[in-house]
Protein backbone atom coordinates (compact mmCIF):
# COMPACT_ATOMS: atom_id res chain seq x y z
CA UNK A 1 0.00 0.00 0.00
CA UNK A 2 1.18 3.52 -0.80
CA UNK A 3 1.00 5.89 2.14
CA UNK A 4 1.44 9.49 1.10
CA UNK A 5 3.09 11.67 3.71
CA UNK A 6 2.39 15.38 3.56
CA UNK A 7 5.10 16.25 6.09
CA UNK A 8 4.52 19.70 7.54
CA UNK A 9 2.02 20.72 4.85
CA UNK A 10 -1.31 21.71 6.34
CA UNK A 11 -3.97 20.16 4.36
CA UNK A 12 -10.84 14.63 5.53
CA UNK A 13 -23.83 -0.04 12.25
CA UNK A 14 -23.71 -2.01 9.44
CA UNK A 15 -27.31 -1.52 8.34
CA UNK A 16 -29.27 -4.66 7.61
CA UNK A 17 -31.13 -4.13 4.37
CA UNK A 18 -32.96 -6.06 1.68
CA UNK A 19 -31.14 -5.85 -1.63
CA UNK A 20 -33.07 -5.42 -4.85
CA UNK A 21 -31.33 -5.31 -8.22
CA UNK A 22 -32.15 -2.39 -10.49
CA UNK A 23 -33.13 -3.43 -13.94
CA UNK A 24 -30.44 -1.75 -15.97
CA UNK A 25 -26.82 -2.83 -16.01
CA UNK A 26 -24.34 -0.40 -14.52
CA UNK A 27 -26.94 1.16 -12.22
CA UNK A 28 -25.78 -0.46 -9.00
CA UNK A 29 -27.96 -2.15 -6.40
CA UNK A 30 -31.01 -0.70 -4.73
CA UNK A 31 -31.05 -1.07 -0.97
CA UNK A 32 -34.58 0.18 -0.40
CA UNK A 33 -37.49 -0.08 -2.78
CA UNK A 34 -40.21 2.50 -3.20
CA UNK A 35 -43.28 2.11 -1.01
CA UNK A 36 -45.56 2.68 -3.93
CA UNK A 37 -46.48 4.97 -6.77
CA UNK A 38 -46.50 8.73 -6.95
CA UNK A 39 -47.89 10.48 -3.89
CA UNK A 40 -49.44 13.90 -3.62
CA UNK A 41 -49.48 15.58 -0.22
CA UNK A 42 -51.92 18.15 1.08
CA UNK A 43 -49.37 20.86 0.33
CA UNK A 44 -48.82 19.81 -3.26
CA UNK A 45 -45.83 17.46 -3.19
CA UNK A 46 -46.05 14.92 -5.96
CA UNK A 47 -43.46 12.25 -6.54
CA UNK A 48 -42.42 8.73 -5.75
CA UNK A 49 -40.20 9.81 -2.88
CA UNK A 50 -36.47 10.19 -2.33
CA UNK A 51 -33.73 8.96 -4.65
CA UNK A 52 -30.35 8.57 -2.94
CA UNK A 53 -27.16 7.42 -4.68
CA UNK A 54 -24.26 6.50 -2.40
CA UNK A 55 -20.60 7.40 -2.55
CA UNK A 56 -17.66 4.98 -2.54
CA UNK A 57 -17.93 2.56 0.38
CA UNK A 58 -21.72 2.48 0.23
CA UNK A 59 -24.16 1.99 3.04
CA UNK A 60 -22.68 0.41 6.14
CA UNK A 61 -19.52 2.53 6.22
CA UNK A 62 -20.50 3.82 9.70
CA UNK A 63 -19.54 7.28 8.51
CA UNK A 64 -20.37 9.45 5.50
CA UNK A 65 -22.86 7.28 3.61
CA UNK A 66 -24.62 6.11 6.75
CA UNK A 67 -25.09 9.72 7.79
CA UNK A 68 -26.89 10.36 4.49
CA UNK A 69 -29.01 7.25 5.01
CA UNK A 70 -30.06 8.47 8.46
CA UNK A 71 -31.47 11.62 6.88
CA UNK A 72 -33.14 9.53 4.18
CA UNK A 73 -34.83 7.36 6.81
CA UNK A 74 -35.97 10.32 8.91
CA UNK A 75 -37.52 12.04 5.90
CA UNK A 76 -39.23 8.85 4.69
CA UNK A 77 -40.80 8.32 8.11
CA UNK A 78 -41.76 11.91 8.83
CA UNK A 79 -43.28 12.69 5.45
CA UNK A 80 -44.65 9.23 4.66
CA UNK A 81 -42.63 9.00 1.47
CA UNK A 82 -41.22 6.10 -0.46
CA UNK A 83 -37.62 6.03 -1.51
CA UNK A 84 -34.82 4.19 -3.23
CA UNK A 85 -31.18 4.27 -2.15
CA UNK A 86 -28.66 2.89 -4.60
CA UNK A 87 -25.21 1.43 -4.04
CA UNK A 88 -22.16 2.26 -6.18
CA UNK A 89 -20.18 -0.29 -8.13
CA UNK A 90 -16.45 -0.87 -8.02
CA UNK A 91 -14.59 0.93 -10.77
CA UNK A 92 -17.65 2.64 -12.16
CA UNK A 93 -17.46 5.59 -14.56
CA UNK A 94 -19.19 8.96 -14.68
CA UNK A 95 -21.46 7.43 -17.32
CA UNK A 96 -22.60 4.83 -14.79
CA UNK A 97 -23.48 7.61 -12.36
CA UNK A 98 -25.36 9.50 -15.07
CA UNK A 99 -27.36 6.38 -15.82
CA UNK A 100 -28.12 5.84 -12.13
CA UNK A 101 -29.37 9.38 -11.53
CA UNK A 102 -31.28 9.37 -14.82
CA UNK A 103 -33.17 6.23 -13.85
CA UNK A 104 -34.05 7.67 -10.45
CA UNK A 105 -35.35 10.87 -12.04
CA UNK A 106 -37.23 9.01 -14.78
CA UNK A 107 -38.86 6.83 -12.15
CA UNK A 108 -40.27 9.93 -10.46
CA UNK A 109 -38.07 10.29 -7.40
CA UNK A 110 -37.78 13.86 -6.17
CA UNK A 111 -35.36 14.97 -4.85
CA UNK A 112 -32.52 12.92 -6.32
CA UNK A 113 -29.35 13.19 -4.25
CA UNK A 114 -25.78 12.24 -5.10
CA UNK A 115 -23.78 11.46 -1.97
CA UNK A 116 -20.30 12.80 -2.62
CA UNK A 117 -18.38 15.17 -4.87
CA UNK A 118 -17.80 12.38 -7.38
CA UNK A 119 -21.40 12.88 -8.55
CA UNK A 120 -20.77 16.44 -9.77
CA UNK A 121 -20.51 15.64 -13.51
CA UNK A 122 -23.54 13.35 -13.33
CA UNK A 123 -25.69 15.83 -11.40
CA UNK A 124 -24.79 18.60 -13.83
CA UNK A 125 -25.74 16.47 -16.83
CA UNK A 126 -28.93 14.91 -15.46
CA UNK A 127 -30.32 18.01 -13.72
CA UNK A 128 -30.31 19.80 -17.09
CA UNK A 129 -32.52 17.07 -18.56
CA UNK A 130 -35.01 17.06 -15.67
CA UNK A 131 -35.61 20.73 -14.78
CA UNK A 132 -38.73 19.94 -12.71
CA UNK A 133 -36.79 17.56 -10.44
CA UNK A 134 -34.69 18.89 -7.57
CA UNK A 135 -31.19 17.45 -7.32
CA UNK A 136 -28.82 17.58 -4.40
CA UNK A 137 -25.11 16.91 -4.28
CA UNK A 138 -23.12 16.56 -1.08
CA UNK A 139 -19.59 17.96 -0.77
CA UNK A 140 -19.56 19.86 -4.05
CA UNK A 141 -20.49 23.42 -4.97
CA UNK A 142 -19.43 23.51 -8.61
CA UNK A 143 -22.82 22.56 -10.06
CA UNK A 144 -24.85 25.73 -10.44
CA UNK A 145 -28.44 25.36 -11.60
CA UNK A 146 -31.87 26.46 -10.40
CA UNK A 147 -32.86 22.89 -9.58
CA UNK A 148 -29.63 21.88 -7.80
CA UNK A 149 -28.75 22.28 -4.11
CA UNK A 150 -25.04 22.12 -3.29
CA UNK A 151 -24.89 20.67 0.22
CA UNK A 152 -21.47 21.56 1.63
CA UNK A 153 -19.85 22.00 5.04
CA UNK A 154 -17.15 23.75 7.02
CA UNK A 155 -15.36 20.45 7.72
CA UNK A 156 -12.32 22.39 8.85
CA UNK A 157 -14.25 23.78 11.84
CA UNK A 158 -15.21 20.36 13.19
CA UNK A 159 -11.67 19.17 12.52
CA UNK A 160 -10.27 22.10 14.53
CA UNK A 161 -12.25 20.82 17.52
CA UNK A 162 -10.86 17.33 16.86
CA UNK A 163 -7.34 18.78 16.88
CA UNK A 164 -7.94 20.54 20.18
CA UNK A 165 -9.29 17.33 21.72
CA UNK A 166 -6.39 15.28 20.37
CA UNK A 167 -3.73 17.67 21.63
CA UNK A 168 -5.32 17.92 25.07
CA UNK A 169 -5.78 14.14 25.38
CA UNK A 170 -2.34 13.16 24.09
CA UNK A 171 0.19 12.21 26.75
CA UNK A 172 3.07 12.14 24.28
CA UNK A 173 2.41 15.40 22.42
CA UNK A 174 2.46 13.21 19.30
CA UNK A 175 -0.72 12.73 17.28
CA UNK A 176 -1.72 11.55 13.81
CA UNK A 177 -4.03 12.29 10.89
CA UNK A 178 -5.05 9.75 8.24
CA UNK A 179 -6.90 10.95 5.17
CA UNK A 180 -8.51 8.52 2.77
CA UNK A 181 -7.59 10.20 -0.50
CA UNK A 182 -5.19 13.06 -1.28
CA UNK A 183 -7.76 15.59 -2.52
CA UNK A 184 -8.63 19.20 -1.60
CA UNK A 185 -11.76 18.19 0.33
CA UNK A 186 -9.76 16.02 2.74
CA UNK A 187 -7.04 18.65 2.99
CA UNK A 188 -9.66 20.76 4.77
CA UNK A 189 -9.96 18.10 7.48
CA UNK A 190 -6.20 18.01 7.95
CA UNK A 191 -5.87 21.79 7.92
CA UNK A 192 -8.41 22.29 10.68
CA UNK A 193 -7.02 19.43 12.74
CA UNK A 194 -3.46 20.71 12.61
CA UNK A 195 -4.50 24.27 13.41
CA UNK A 196 -6.62 23.12 16.35
CA UNK A 197 -3.88 20.93 17.77
CA UNK A 198 -1.26 23.67 17.47
CA UNK A 199 -3.57 26.15 19.21
CA UNK A 200 -3.13 23.92 22.28
CA UNK A 201 0.54 23.06 21.81
CA UNK A 202 2.51 24.85 19.06
CA UNK A 203 5.26 22.24 19.36
CA UNK A 204 3.08 19.15 19.09
CA UNK A 205 4.31 16.51 16.64
CA UNK A 206 1.77 15.55 13.98
CA UNK A 207 2.01 12.63 11.56
CA UNK A 208 -0.08 13.20 8.41
CA UNK A 209 -0.62 10.74 5.59
CA UNK A 210 -3.08 9.78 2.88
CA UNK A 211 -3.95 6.21 1.97
CA UNK A 212 -4.23 6.72 -1.80
CA UNK A 213 -3.91 9.40 -4.43
CA UNK A 214 -7.28 8.68 -6.08
CA UNK A 215 -10.65 7.32 -4.89
CA UNK A 216 -10.40 4.48 -7.41
CA UNK A 217 -7.43 3.08 -5.46
CA UNK A 218 -9.66 2.43 -2.44
CA UNK A 219 -8.64 5.15 -0.02
CA UNK A 220 -12.22 5.57 1.17
CA UNK A 221 -13.26 1.92 0.98
CA UNK A 222 -10.42 -0.26 2.31
CA UNK A 223 -10.30 -0.96 6.07
CA UNK A 224 -7.08 -2.90 5.53
CA UNK A 225 -5.38 0.24 4.23
CA UNK A 226 -6.65 2.17 7.23
CA UNK A 227 -5.37 -0.49 9.59
CA UNK A 228 -1.93 -0.49 7.99
CA UNK A 229 -1.74 3.30 8.06
CA UNK A 230 -2.68 3.42 11.73
CA UNK A 231 -0.18 0.70 12.58
CA UNK A 232 2.61 2.70 10.98
CA UNK A 233 1.71 5.85 12.89
CA UNK A 234 1.44 4.00 16.19
CA UNK A 235 4.91 2.55 15.61
CA UNK A 236 6.15 6.13 15.28
CA UNK A 237 4.72 6.92 18.70
CA UNK A 238 1.38 8.65 18.20
CA UNK A 239 -1.25 8.14 20.90
CA UNK A 240 -4.22 9.82 19.18
CA UNK A 241 -5.25 9.41 15.51
CA UNK A 242 -7.96 11.33 13.67
CA UNK A 243 -9.20 9.76 10.45
CA UNK A 244 -11.10 11.24 7.53
CA UNK A 245 -11.19 8.08 5.48
CA UNK A 246 -14.75 6.81 5.15
CA UNK A 247 -15.01 3.03 5.31
CA UNK A 248 -11.21 2.78 5.58
CA UNK A 249 -11.56 4.49 8.95
CA UNK A 250 -12.92 1.27 10.41
CA UNK A 251 -9.42 -0.15 10.05
CA UNK A 252 -7.94 2.90 11.77
CA UNK A 253 -10.37 2.53 14.65
CA UNK A 254 -9.86 -1.21 15.11
CA UNK A 255 -6.07 -0.87 15.00
CA UNK A 256 -6.07 2.06 17.41
CA UNK A 257 -8.26 0.14 19.86
CA UNK A 258 -6.08 -2.96 19.64
CA UNK A 259 -3.01 -0.87 20.49
CA UNK A 260 -4.74 1.02 23.28
CA UNK A 261 -4.65 4.53 21.84
CA UNK A 262 -7.36 7.13 21.23
CA UNK A 263 -9.00 7.42 17.82
CA UNK A 264 -11.24 10.25 16.64
CA UNK A 265 -13.97 9.37 14.18
CA UNK A 266 -15.52 11.42 11.41
CA UNK A 267 -18.85 12.49 9.87
CA UNK A 268 -21.08 10.28 12.07
CA UNK A 269 -20.86 9.73 15.84
CA UNK A 270 -18.75 6.61 15.50
CA UNK A 271 -18.81 5.89 19.24
CA UNK A 272 -22.52 5.12 18.85
CA UNK A 273 -22.24 2.85 15.80
CA UNK A 274 -23.21 -0.70 16.74
CA UNK A 275 -20.72 -2.37 14.40
CA UNK A 276 -17.90 -0.44 16.10
CA UNK A 277 -19.08 -1.29 19.63
CA UNK A 278 -16.06 -3.51 20.29
CA UNK A 279 -13.80 -0.48 19.86
CA UNK A 280 -15.92 2.33 21.30
CA UNK A 281 -13.97 2.71 24.54
CA UNK A 282 -11.09 3.98 22.41
CA UNK A 283 -13.17 6.41 20.32
CA UNK A 284 -12.49 9.74 22.00
CA UNK A 285 -15.12 11.52 19.91
CA UNK A 286 -16.02 12.25 16.31
CA UNK A 287 -15.83 15.33 14.11
CA UNK A 288 -19.42 15.51 12.96
CA UNK A 289 -20.75 16.58 9.59
CA UNK A 290 -24.53 16.72 9.57
CA UNK A 291 -24.98 15.04 6.22
CA UNK A 292 -28.20 13.46 7.45
CA UNK A 293 -29.59 16.85 8.37
CA UNK A 294 -28.70 18.23 4.95
CA UNK A 295 -30.49 15.32 3.22
CA UNK A 296 -33.53 15.74 5.46
CA UNK A 297 -33.69 19.51 4.95
CA UNK A 298 -33.55 19.14 1.17
CA UNK A 299 -36.33 16.54 1.17
CA UNK A 300 -38.43 18.75 3.46
CA UNK A 301 -37.96 21.74 1.19
CA UNK A 302 -39.18 19.76 -1.82
CA UNK A 303 -42.05 18.26 0.16
CA UNK A 304 -43.08 21.76 1.30
CA UNK A 305 -43.01 23.09 -2.25
CA UNK A 306 -40.05 25.40 -1.60
CA UNK A 307 -37.05 23.43 -2.89
CA UNK A 308 -33.63 24.57 -1.79
CA UNK A 309 -31.11 25.52 -4.46
CA UNK A 310 -27.64 26.97 -4.64
CA UNK A 311 -25.00 26.57 -1.95
CA UNK A 312 -26.28 25.40 1.44
CA UNK A 313 -23.37 25.26 3.89
CA UNK A 314 -23.27 23.65 7.33
CA UNK A 315 -21.09 25.22 10.03
CA UNK A 316 -20.64 25.26 13.79
CA UNK A 317 -23.00 28.23 13.93
CA UNK A 318 -25.93 26.35 12.39
CA UNK A 319 -25.09 22.88 13.78
CA UNK A 320 -24.04 21.67 10.35
CA UNK A 321 -20.77 20.43 11.90
CA UNK A 322 -19.70 19.70 15.46
CA UNK A 323 -17.90 17.34 17.81
CA UNK A 324 -19.58 14.29 19.36
CA UNK A 325 -19.16 13.81 23.10
CA UNK A 326 -20.96 10.48 23.54
CA UNK A 327 -18.07 8.66 25.22
CA UNK A 328 -18.38 8.97 29.03
CA UNK A 329 -14.59 8.77 29.23
CA UNK A 330 -14.38 11.90 27.13
CA UNK A 331 -16.95 13.68 29.27
CA UNK A 332 -14.89 12.83 32.35
CA UNK A 333 -11.87 14.61 30.86
CA UNK A 334 -13.06 18.05 31.96
CA UNK A 335 -9.95 19.86 30.77
CA UNK A 336 -10.40 18.41 27.27
CA UNK A 337 -14.12 19.17 27.20
CA UNK A 338 -13.49 22.71 28.41
CA UNK A 339 -10.87 23.34 25.73
CA UNK A 340 -13.14 22.02 22.97
CA UNK A 341 -16.08 24.11 24.19
CA UNK A 342 -13.94 27.24 24.28
CA UNK A 343 -12.62 26.52 20.79
CA UNK A 344 -16.19 26.22 19.50
CA UNK A 345 -17.08 29.57 21.06
CA UNK A 346 -13.99 31.19 19.55
CA UNK A 347 -14.91 29.94 16.07
CA UNK A 348 -18.60 30.86 16.23
CA UNK A 349 -17.80 34.31 17.61
CA UNK A 350 -15.32 34.97 14.83
CA UNK A 351 -12.35 35.19 17.16
CA UNK A 352 -10.77 32.23 15.36
CA UNK A 353 -10.89 31.67 11.62
CA UNK A 354 -10.06 28.11 10.64
CA UNK A 355 -7.80 27.45 7.69
CA UNK A 356 -8.86 25.22 4.82
CA UNK A 357 -5.39 24.33 3.55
Amino acid sequence: MRLISRGSRVSQAAVAVAVLALAAAGCGESSTSSKGGDKESADGYKGKGIGLAYDIGGKGDQSFNDAAYAGFQKAEKEFGLGGRDVEPQDGESDADKVQRLTQLAQAGYNPVIGVGYIYAPAVKAVAAKFPKTTFGIIDDETVQAKNVADLVFHEEQASYLAGVAAAKASKKAHIGFIGGVDIPLIHKFEAGYVQGAKSVNPNIKIESQYLTETPAEGGFSSPDKGKEGASGQIEKGVDVIYHAAGLSGQGVISEGASKGIWVIGVDSDQYSQSSLAAYKDHILGSALKNVGGAVYDLVKSVHDGKPLSGVVRGSLSNDGVGFADSNPKYKAMTDVVGAVDKAKQDITSGKVTVKTQ
